[in-house]
């Protein structure tokens, strides 16, 4: 309580000052209590144990969709574009009918070998015939032995010429074949280069391409630490995933938000390359609808096994420096830090996959008011995946 003290009227404008400055130095001085405020208490934040969870785990890779068969188109053989039969990026079938060469002199040389192909047949069958005749001669002495020899020689040779008259028939053929110009492979084709009137050179001239869109392959790179992990997965067995299919991959587009195109690995080359550490793959699509195209840009999504992990919302991830921490709460309210190695978010929560343990009790609210060190006072949360958003309708 203030102490009051009798204080006698004093005359003149200074006594009654020091009397007024003696009084609030007195009042003052009361209970020591009373002079002391009241500490705040340590500031409330939400806090939770991870969710520790059998997660199925998925890499992310950057690359391109590439055509299964890419053919550069060109004539076999030369001479002037008659008609071309197809309209610049139709689908076409495998086997179909794309231009045609003038066929006139290729028909004459078809006729030409024909004709040296019967001409050589009859040479052949008088030169038996002539053996035949001889033959009795021979066996009496009528005629040497050397005529009857080379009669026999004739023989030989021409059937010899036959072979080849027939071998250059069918090669005359053949070129009247190539004449017409047929798509190799199924797809898309691009556009047409030469015009109609216009010499081809055989083996040479460039006269349109063809792409095949079904399937469609994803090209990508990975790392060398990327091709031993899926390898001793490969020998442990756990290469499959909940949609029982092995190697599965997903693609997401630039304009998609999720992985909507499904597939599978085929291929992964047989060596590093010792200047970029990586290794090509590829992995096969269905593309029934010819939608993906050759050289669209996507994001792959590769299974990478199921693994026990422990997560954590993202807002309760901080950064210090190059490092990544999240907060935890000792059970007298003291803060601490804890460097964490952070996987990729599933469910809307994000991986941990070292540095925490599943007992300790971690900020996931509040983390700005979270001093390492200091003391706070710990609001029981939880931690669970975020609901789904609710659809828009237009």
């Amino acid at each position: 309580m203030p102490t009051f003290i009798e204080v006698r009227a004093a005359r003149g404008p200074l006594s009654r000052l020091l009397v007024s400055v003696l009084c609030l130095m007195l009042w003052g001085c009361g209970d020591g209590k009373n002079a002391q405020s009241t500490p705040p208490p340590p500031p409330a934040v939400t806090v939770a144990k991870p969710l520790k969870k059998v997660v199925t785990e998925w890499d992310e890779f950057t690359g391109r969709f590439v055509a299964v068969d890419t053919v550069d188109v060109r004539a076999r053989v030369s001479g002037y574009l008659e008609s071309v039969h197809f309209r610049d990026g139709e689908i076409v079938e495998k086997g179909q009918l794309l231009q045609i060469i003038d066929q006139r002199p290729f028909k004459i040389a078809v006729e030409q070998a024909q004709g040296q192909l019967d001409q050589a047949i009859a040479q052949l069958d008088l030169a038996k015939s002539d053996v035949e005749r001889a033959r009795p001669l021979a066996e009496n002495r009528t005629m040497t032995e050397r005529e009857f020899e080379t009669r026999e020689v004739r023989v030989r040779e021409a059937q010899g010429s036959v072979a080849a008259a027939r071998a250059q028939l069918d090669k005359a053929k053949l070129d009247l074949e190539w004449t017409r110009i047929v798509a190799p492979v199924a797809g898309r084709v691009s556009d047409n280069r030469v015009d109609v009137g216009n010499l081809i050179a055989g083996d040479s001239t460039l006269l349109t391409t063809i792409v095949s869109l079904n399937p469609i392959d994803f090209a990508f790179e990975g790392s060398e630490a990327d091709y031993l992990k899926y390898t001793r997965l490969a020998k442990e067995g756990a290469r499959k995933s909940s949609r029982d299919q092995a190697n599965p991959v997903a693609v997401r587009l630039q304009d998609e938000s999720d992985f909507r195109h499904y597939g599978r690995m085929e291929f992964v080359d047989n060596a590093m390359d010792p200047r970029s550490g990586t290794i090509r793959a590829r992995a096969r699509f269905d593309n029934t609808d010819q939608f993906l195209l050759p050289g669209m840009f996507g994001r792959l999504r590769l299974f990478g096994g199921n693994i026990d992990a422990l997560l954590v919302p993202d807002a309760a991830i901080a950064s210090d420096q190059a490092n990544k921490i999240v907060f935890v709460v000792a059970a007298d309210g003291t803060v601490a830090t804890r460097v964490v190695k952070l996987g990729p978010i599933i469910d809307g929560l994000r991986v941990i996959r070292a540095g925490l343990n599943e007992d300790e009790t971690v900020v996931i609210e509040g983390i700005q008011r979270a001093r390492p060190g200091q003391k706070v006072t710990p609001e029981e949360g939880r931690i669970s995946p975020p609901p789904p958003a609710p659809a828009t309708t237009k």
